[in-house]
């Protein structure tokens, strides 16, 4: 599992936009990127509602970016269904979530991407990780966190 101050893994994965999207692609900016198991189930539609409701003032600080093994075609009926207004990135061979230390042993639901998240800082490390995430207000949660680690500086 990576830790804080460790350097974020690279990655290039399609986007919920129909792109590819690298993480260099975001130097210079703070990331929350969240690992969750699959598209319109009940705690991650939770979780993606969360982020998107508070997104305005997210984006004062942060991009948002949410990846899972589902595929384009799920992640897009997934935002248009709950317009979310962030965007999804498809690892369907894992290896990103594997990458993270997010993917493995999900008890009773078998292998799969757990729900962690890392905070990512401009300068690509890692600022925060949150392991085995309760979705019910986590993006405020990472909000809160984001505002008093800015704050320090």
């Amino acid at each position: 599992m990576l830790r804080e101050e460790d350097m974020a893994p690279a990655f290039s994965l399609k986007g919920s936009d129909g792109k590819v999207h690298s993480l260099s692609d975001f130097a210079g900016e703070n990331v929350i990127l969240y690992f969750y198991p699959k598209d319109d189930t009940p705690g991650c539609t939770i979780e993606a509602k969360d982020f998107n409701s508070i997104l305005d003032e997210i984006a004062e600080f942060a991009t948002v970016i949410g990846i899972s093994g589902d595929d384009y075609d799920s992640h897009c009926r997934f935002r248009d269904k709950y317009k979310l207004k962030f965007l999804l990135l498809s690892d369907e061979s894992h290896s990103v979530a594997t990458a993270y230390g997010s993917y493995g042993n999900r008890g009773i639901f078998g292998r799969g991407t757990l729900r962690n998240t890392f905070l990512i800082g401009k300068n690509g490390t890692i600022l925060k990780v949150y392991t085995k995430v309760n979705p019910l207000n986590h993006g405020k949660y990472v909000l809160n966190d984001l505002k008093a680690m800015l704050s320090k500086k």
